[in-house]
C-alpha cells in the first residue's frame, strides 16, 4: 500500500450509499471517517453529511461513484462548488471508466467488503493513501471582486454626493489592500477595475491560485463587500492525487558541478539540470520529481563512484561505454537537444548513449506487452530486475485476477494447447489491432499537422511578399526624402548666404544715414570702425560672420589683452587699416602685428561713436593715429638696428680675441 504518514493531518470521508437513491427523497449514506488510524463510522442523511463536511471541512471526501452524490452532472457541478475550498472530492476507481472498487482496494492492499460501511471505509483508506481522481469543475484560477456593499442611491442634493463619493472611496481603499495583500503573497493576478465618482463602484481580481492559497476573506463590511469564486471549466475534469512517474533513463556527469539528463523510454529529452550545489539526496530527489529511472548511465569507464551510488538507490541497471564517449561523439550526439553548457551536454550523451543501447530492447518488450498492461513497468523488471517478459505479465495477470472476487470461487479447467494457441493469437491480433489505430491515429494527427504547416507555410510566404512590397516602397520614399532634404539644405544654405548680405547691406545703409550730432551736415570725414569684443579666435571669427572684417578695415579691440600668436596672426591677415585697443597687448601679438606692418594705437586717440551695432569715428584722428604708429615703428626700427650692430661688433670683437 502506499500510504502516507500513520497519522493524517487532517481527516478524510468515505461515502457510500447506504438506502435509497440519491434522485429519490431520502438517500441515507454510510460514512467512514478516517484520520490515519482510526476510522469514525456513522449512518447518516444527506443533509447530515453536508452539515458534517461543513463543520469538520475534511481535506477528502472520498467514494467510489460520484453521482452516488450527485443525480447529474450540473447538480455534480452545484456541489463541487458548495464545497469548503479546503475538500476535494475523488473518486477512487478512477477517471471516465472507473474499475471496480474491489479490484482497486486488492491492488493496493486495503480491507474490503460488499457492506456500504466496508466500501465506504475501503474508499477512505485509499484516497488517503493517495488512490484515485479529483474530480473537480473549477480552474486554479479564482477571481475576487470587490464591490459597492450597498446601494449609492438617496434622495439626491450634496448629501448623496457625499454619500456616493464615500462609498466609492472605501471600494477604492480596500481594492488597494487586497492589491497589496496580494502582491505580499507573491501572487499572480489581472486587476480591472470601475472607476466612478470618488474612486471605484468595483474592482475584479482574476488570480492565479485556488481560494485556499489566497489570503483574502469572503464578506460585506460597511460599505464594502467582497466575493471570492473560483472560475468554471466547461465541464467536468479528473486529476490524479499524484502525479504519474513515468520510467526513465538518466544520465550523470559527477563533478564540482553536476550535470543530470532525463530520457523517455521513446528517446525525448524530458528535463536537464546542473547544479553547483546540490548534494546527492537533493539530486536524487530531483529525478525522482521526474521518473522511475530503468537505467542510470555514465559516459566514462569505469563508472564514477556518485553515478553509482545514485544507481543502487533506485536499484536500477547501469550503463557505462567499453570506452569514455569522445567529445565529438558527445557533440554529434546532443546536436539537436538543448543544453548550457558542457556538463550538461556530458550527461545528454551518456543517457542517450544508453537509450541507442537499449532501444532495440525496448521495442521487443513492448511488442510483447498487451494493452491493459503498463510498459514501462514491465521494461523497468526486465532490463533492472533481469526478468523475461513471460514472467513479468504471468505475474502482473496473477496480481490483476486476485481482485476479482465478486462472486463464487470456482476451478478454472487446464486449457488445451489449441486453446491457449488460440488465445495467445487473439490477445496479439487484439495487441496488432490496437497498435494499428494508434497508427492511424498518428497518421491522422501528421496529415492534420502537414496542412496545419502548409497553411502556415502559403500564409508566411504572401507575408514575405507584402513584406518585401513595403520595403521596396519603403526605400523608394527614404530615397526621395534624403533628396528633398538635401534640396531643402540647399536653399536653406542660399536662405543663410542671402540674409548674411542683406544684414551687411543694412549695415552700409546704417552707415551711410546716421545722425550724429557733432558731424556737420554732409556727415564727411567719417570713416566705419568695426568693433571686436575680445582678442581671441573665436570672437574674430564672430565679426567676420557677422559684418565681415576686410583689408585696410578700422578695427576696434574692447579687450586686447590675452591674445597668442595664432590669434594676432589671424588678425593680421585680414590687413586692417590701424587696430585701436583697449588694454595692453601681448609682447607677443605686438610683435607679430609689427612684423606684419599692422599699425596698433590706443583707442584714446581716436573719438569713436556708437549707434546700435555699429561705430563710426573722425577720418582725421585716424589718420594721425596711424602717422603716430609710423613714427614710433620708424624708431623701433631705429632702435632695432642699432642693437643689432651692436650686437655685431661684440660678436667681432669677440672673434678677434680668440685668435689673439
Amino acid at each position: 500500500m502506499n500510504g502516507r504518514t500513520e497519522a493524517l493531518d487532517t481527516v478524510v470521508f468515505g461515502v457510500d450509499i447506504q438506502s435509497g437513491d440519491v434522485r429519490g427523497d431520502a438517500p441515507s449514506y454510510a460514512l467512514a471517517a478516517f484520520d490515519g488510524e482510526t476510522i469514525d463510522r456513522d449512518v447518516v442523511s444527506y443533509r447530515k453529511l453536508r452539515r458534517r463536511i461543513d463543520s469538520e471541512v475534511p481535506a477528502i471526501v472520498a467514494t467510489d461513484n460520484m453521482y452516488e452524490l450527485a443525480e447529474d452532472k450540473d447538480a455534480l457541478v452545484h456541489f463541487l462548488g458548495s464545497l469548503p475550498d479546503e475538500t476535494k472530492l475523488v473518486q477512487v476507481t478512477g477517471a471516465e471508466q472507473p474499475e471496480p472498487l474491489s479490484r482497486v482496494a486488492s491492488r493496493h492492499g486495503v480491507p474490503y467488503g460488499k457492506d456500504p460501511m466496508k466500501e465506504a471505509e475501503a474508499a477512505a483508506r485509499l484516497a488517503a493513501a493517495n488512490v484515485g481522481q479529483e474530480v473537480t469543475a473549477f480552474t486554479d484560477r479564482t477571481e475576487v471582486k470587490v464591490a459597492r456593499g450597498r446601494s449609492t442611491g438617496g434622495g439626491g442634493g450634496w448629501s448623496e454626493d457625499r454619500y456616493t463619493r464615500r462609498i466609492h472611496g472605501s471600494v477604492k481603499r480596500r481594492a488597494r489592500e487586497v492589491e497589496s495583500e496580494l502582491d505580499a503573497a507573491g501572487l499572480e493576478y489581472d486587476r480591472d477595475v470601475t472607476e466612478k465618482y470618488g474612486g471605484f463602484s468595483n474592482a475584479i481580481f482574476t488570480v492565479e491560485a485556488r481560494p485556499q492559497d489566497i489570503p483574502v476573506s469572503r464578506g460585506r463590511n460597511g460599505d464594502v463587500r467582497v466575493e471570492i469564486e473560483r472560475k468554471r471549466r466547461d465541464g467536468i475534469e479528473f486529476r490524479p492525487l499524484v502525479k504519474r512517474r513515468d520510467h526513465v533513463l538518466v544520465g550523470i556527469d559527477p563533478g564540482t558541478t553536476t550535470a543530470v539528463a532525463v530520457v523517455g523510454l521513446d528517446g525525448e529529452v524530458l528535463d536537464v539540470l546542473s547544479t553547483r550545489t546540490a548534494d546527492t539526496a537533493a539530486v536524487i530527489e530531483w529525478i525522482i520529481e521526474r521518473g522511475r529511472p530503468v537505467v542510470v548511465a555514465a559516459d566514462v569507464t569505469p563508472m564514477p563512484e556518485t553515478v553509482e551510488k545514485i544507481r543502487r538507490s533506485f536499484d536500477a541497471a547501469g550503463w557505462e561505454p567499453e570506452r569514455d564517449l569522445p567529445v565529438d561523439t558527445k557533440k554529434h550526439r546532443t546536436r539537436e537537444t538543448g543544453w548550457d553548457n558542457d556538463h550538461e551536454r556530458d550527461a545528454l550523451a551518456a543517457a542517450l548513449a544508453a537509450y541507442d543501447d537499449h532501444e532495440d530492447q525496448f521495442e521487443r518488450v513492448a511488442a510483447k506487452v498487451p494493452p491493459q498492461h503498463e510498459v514501462g513497468e514491465v521494461v523497468a523488471r526486465v532490463v533492472a530486475g533481469e526478468e523475461s517478459v513471460e514472467s513479468v505479465l504471468d505475474d502482473l495477470s496473477e496480481d490483476d485476477s486476485g481482485g476479482d472476487d465478486d462472486e463464487t470461487e470456482h476451478t478454472e479447467r487446464e486449457l488445451t494447447e489449441e486453446e491457449k494457441q488460440i488465445k495467445r493469437l487473439k490477445a496479439r491480433v487484439e495487441r496488432l489491432e490496437g497498435h494499428v489505430d494508434d497508427l492511424k491515429e498518428t497518421v491522422a494527427e501528421k496529415d492534420e499537422r502537414l496542412r496545419e504547416y502548409e497553411a502556415e507555410l502559403s500564409e508566411a510566404k504572401r507575408e514575405e511578399r507584402r513584406e518585401a512590397r513595403e520595403r521596396r516602397e519603403v526605400t523608394r520614399l527614404e530615397r526621395e526624402n534624403n533628396r528633398l532634404e538635401r534640396k531643402v539644405d540647399q536653399k536653406a544654405e542660399r536662405v543663410e548666404e542671402l540674409e548674411g548680405k542683406l544684414e551687411r547691406l543694412k549695415a552700409l545703409w546704417k552707415l551711410d544715414h546716421s545722425n550724429f550730432a557733432d558731424v556737420s551736415e554732409k556727415k564727411a570725414g567719417l570713416v566705419p570702425v568695426k568693433v571686436v569684443e575680445q582678442f581671441t579666435t573665436d570672437a574674430i571669427e564672430a565679426a567676420e560672420e557677422s559684418f565681415g572684417l576686410a583689408e585696410d578695415d578700422v578695427i576696434m579691440l574692447r579687450d586686447a589683452s590675452g591674445a597668442g600668436r595664432s590669434t594676432a596672426q589671424r588678425l593680421a591677415d585680414v590687413e586692417p587699416k590701424v587696430v585701436l585697443r583697449n588694454g595692453g597687448l601681448s609682447d607677443v601679438a605686438d610683435r607679430i602685428l609689427f612684423e606684419h606692418n599692422i599699425p596698433v594705437a590706443p583707442a584714446e586717440m581716436v573719438t569713436v561713436q556708437e549707434v546700435d551695432e555699429l561705430a563710426v569715428a573722425r577720418e582725421s584722428e585716424v589718420e594721425d593715429a596711424v602717422e603716430d604708429w609710423e613714427e614710433r615703428a620708424a624708431e623701433r626700427e631705429r632702435q632695432r638696428s642699432a642693437e643689432m650692430v651692436d650686437q655685431l661688433i661684440s660678436e667681432h670683437r669677440a672673434s678677434e680675441g680668440d685668435r689673439a
